[in-house]
Order: structure tokens, then sequence, then C-alpha cells
């Protein structure tokens, strides 16, 4: 008996049998190929997200060091401005105080040379005051610059001294102002040293206390005869 079963006689299960192995076999090739191609697109957005990862890194860190060098210079800059500012503050602070002391020195200069000077015409005075018993006779060259003070010596021409100085008069230029037409006035109101020219249409005030004030005016001072040397 043959094993061969002519194909009239084959069924169809037989035939179907055939077809499903063939299909089996495209699904298969199919779904490898799609397998692969899945495989090869995991492969490509691996190293797209590699290199993306790379690019972002690589940018991050040039952005970095490019801000961090910007700072830098930003910094260094506002340190230099800030540092320069400080030195003008401290510069106009420092001349400021100059000036003050400048200021200081000067009215303490103007001090002591008014209080130098104030000292110095007390010394005056009380060696003036101090003089005038020892050596009377400095009434003389007071009254000769009064009476040549005068323009015209018209009469009456009188002559106002303190007694003790009349008598220095009487004997240094007693005769010199007799022969003038002068007449001595003794006159206790009047202090010692100075003296007082009276004619009908002059006078001159030459007595202690008013030549020292005009000094002591010429200097800038008032301060009066009568005041304690």
């Amino acid at each position: 008996m043959s094993n061969v079963i002519p194909k009239e006689q084959q069924s169809a299960y037989q035939r179907w049998e055939m077809e499903s192995f063939g299909e089996d076999r495209r699904a298969a090739s199919e779904s490898t190929a799609a397998a692969a191609s899945k495989a090869s697109q995991l492969a490509l957005q691996k190293q797209i997200d590699q290199a993306r990862a790379q690019a972002h890194a690589e940018g991050l860190a040039a952005g970095l060091k490019e801000g961090r060098q910007t700072g830098l210079e930003e910094g260094r800059l506002a340190g230099f401005a800030e540092g320069r500012a400080a030195a003008e503050a401290e510069c106009q602070q420092l001349k400021q105080i100059a000036e003050a002391f400048g200021t200081e020195v000067a009215q303490a200069n103007e001090l002591i040379a008014a209080d130098m000077l104030s000292l110095s015409l007390d010394i005056a005075k009380a060696m003036l005051k101090t003089a005038l018993p020892v050596k009377p006779e400095l009434i003389v060259p007071v009254v000769r610059e009064a009476i040549h003070y005068l323009p015209t010596l018209q009469q009456p021409a009188l002559l106002h001294v303190h007694p003790e100085d009349a008598a220095v008069l009487a004997k240094h230029m007693g005769d010199e102002l007799t022969a003038a037409g002068w007449r001595v006035v003794e006159d206790m109101h009047q202090d010692r040293g100075g003296c007082r020219v009276e004619t009908a249409t002059n006078q001159v005030d030459a007595t202690t206390s008013m030549r020292w004030q005009r000094i002591a005016a010429a200097l800038g001072k008032e301060l009066d005869w009568l005041d304690r040397a």
C-alpha cells in the first residue's frame, strides 16, 4: 500500500496546516524586524539623549564659567568703585579735619596775639606809671609836643598840669613858657605825666589817659588808663 496521498484526496485540514506554518514564519520575521527596528530606535534615542545631555552639561559649564568670570569682573569693578568712593570720602574727611584744624590754629594765633598785645600794653602802662615818679622830667617832652600841635598861639594860653609836674616844668622850661606867654595852672584832677592845653581858639588834650586811649585804639584795643595795670 502506497503512503503517498494523492492531491485530490488531501483534506482541507491538511492544506490549512501548510498555510498556517507559512503565516507563522512571516509573523515571526515581522516581529524580529520590529524588535530590531525598535532596538535601533532606542539606541538612536539613547545617543540623541546622551548628546543632548552632553551639550546641556557643556552649555551649563560654559555658562557657569562665563557667569563666574562676569561675576568676578563685576565684583572687581564694584569693589574698585566702592574702594575708590571710600578713599575719596576719607580724603574729604581728612581735608575737612585739616581745614578745621587750620581754622582753629588761626583763631588760636589771633587769640594769642591779642592776649600778648593786651599783656604788652598792661606792662607798658605799669612801667610808665612807675617811671613817672622815678623820672618826673618825662612831662617836659609831653608839654612841648602838645604846644607844637597848636596852629597858632592866642592869649590866653593856659597849661593845665598836676602840681608836682608844675614844679618840674618850672625847673626845666619855666623861662621858655613865660617868654611864650603861657600860664601854668596846677590841677589836682590831672594825672601825672600829662597836660591839657587851652587857648582862645584851640584845645589839646594831652592827658595821660587820653594819650593812652589813642595808643590802645591804634592797636585795636579799648583800654582805660585808670584800669589796674
